[in-house]
């Protein structure tokens, strides 16, 4: 097990060393326990690694941003251990990890299993208010909730034990890893490299998941070339440990049929076949609920315009990112002949440009913003930018002291109207959903 390496992550290994070797990646909020009730079949023909996410199951706390800081970790604890070609199946966040590797680390990977998976989960503001609540309030709403969200009514009143497993894994989690792993999920979309994937994937979900459902597991078939699908029923998220026998099954009939290595006699060890230039087809072998769906057509990229990049991209994104695709989708549509322009040039300078730029980071200029609207008494503008400065890190705490300075800099009746606002908007984005 690795303790204590901010690079590597937290593991361990099961079934025999000298069969290949297949990765299981886990799920936001829980541990490599989600996997307990796979490994008595899969340990018979794989050697299974699993792994938990920076500050789950009591790992190492070092939290990790993105998606593909945590495929970079994972891949030097797999170097740092010698396996250099796998299998791999992840659940949720695990699964981003497998697209991931999938597109960026294409020799790596032999054959890919997606569970409970999206190609963009939700939106990036629903991620970026769970770790407002999270900041504010702890873990303890997340995980009362947890339950609901990853399980049907019908097993979470018939397995009391699994519900409380599950709530205690979350109240356990690191807060602050598991609100970057909210931002790793609010940044993470691949809607148009999914073409790009060529290994034989198996896209598996829950028939009653609402976190990403069948209708996400259709995306992602339809724009992997050599993908199937299978439905669970009478499954929700966490499927791997609502419905274990329906998950090892698919499993096993998947990795065995589209990634077979060859045993050598005479080394007495796993031959490991070239990565396949293009893609392998997965064979005839099939069954309910398993059926092929035909890719989406291939998405052409445009090319960029020579010179100095226009700063417009960088503002939308980074505009979207602190102030909210509601707020922004709100102001642009608004626009007409007389403000368009200003929504342009907002968008371009404002935030392609100065809130864009390296020498301060997100926090430092909400502090800055919220003292100058202060001082020109901005109240509206005030509203939606004290949101945006939970969004970018700051407690309520923290925006209370930026309100008392600004009291005594811009005065006591500007920094008196600015506090009603401010408390309104914290109460509204702190307060956790029942």
């Amino acid at each position: 097990m690795i303790e204590g390496k901010n690079e590597t992550l937290q593991y361990r290994f099961d079934g025999p060393e000298h069969l290949p070797a297949l990765i299981l990646g886990p799920s936001l909020g829980t541990t490599w326990h989600m996997w307990d009730r796979q490994l008595p079949e899969l340990t018979k023909q794989w050697r299974v690694f699993r792994f938990d996410l920076p500050g789950h199951g009591g790992a190492p706390a070092y939290p990790a941003g993105s998606v593909s800081e945590l495929v970079g970790r994972l891949l030097a604890t797999l170097d740092e251990l010698g396996v250099q070609r796998f299998g791999y199946a992840g659940c949720a966040l695990g699964g981003a990890i497998g697209v991931e590797l999938a597109l960026r680390h294409p020799e790596r990977v032999a054959s890919l299993a997606l569970i409970a998976a999206s190609p963009r989960f939700g939106s990036a503001d629903e991620f970026r208010q769970r770790g407002v609540i999270v900041r504010t309030n702890g873990l303890d709403p997340i995980a009362r909730t947890s339950p609901e969200r990853w399980f049907t009514s019908g097993f979470a009143a018939a397995q009391p034990a699994i519900t409380e497993w599950a709530v205690q894994m979350v109240r356990t989690t690191d807060p602050g890893c598991y609100i970057a792993s909210c931002e790793a999920l609010a940044a993470f979309d691949v809607r148009t490299e999914l073409g790009s994937i060529g290994v034989p994937t198996l896209v598996l979900v829950g028939s009653d998941d609402q976190v990403t459902g069948p209708a996400e597991a259709r995306t992602l078939v339809a724009g992997i070339p050599d993908a199937r699908l299978a439905v669970v029923p009478g499954a929700s998220h966490l499927v791997p440990v609502e419905q274990p026998g329906a998950v090892t099954d698919l499993l096993i009939r998947h990795f065995s049929t589209a990634w077979q290595p060859a045993f050598d006699s005479t080394t007495g060890q796993i031959a490991i076949p070239p990565v396949p230039l293009k893609p392998v087809q997965a064979g005839p072998a099939q069954s309910s609920p398993i059926a092929e769906i035909a890719p989406a057509a291939a998405v052409v990229p445009q090319p960029g315009a020579a010179g100095r990049p226009d700063p417009y991209d960088a503002g939308i994104k980074v505009r979207r990112e602190v102030l909210g695709d509601a707020h922004v989708d709100r102001a642009l549509s608004q626009a007409d002949e007389f403000s368009g322009d200003f929504q342009e040039f907002i968008t371009r300078y404002a935030w392609g440009e100065i809130w864009d730029r390296p020498g301060l980071d997100r926090r430092s200029r909400s502090c800055v913003t919220l003292t100058a609207l202060v001082a020109g008494g901005h109240l509206d503008e005030l509203a939606f930018h004290t949101r945006a400065a939970l969004r970018n890190g700051l407690t309520p705490a923290e925006i209370k002291e930026v309100l008392l300075q600004a009291a005594v800099y811009c005065g006591v009746p500007a920094a008196n109207s600015a506090f009603k606002v401010a408390q309104q908007v914290i109460r509204e984005e702190t307060t956790p959903e029942e």
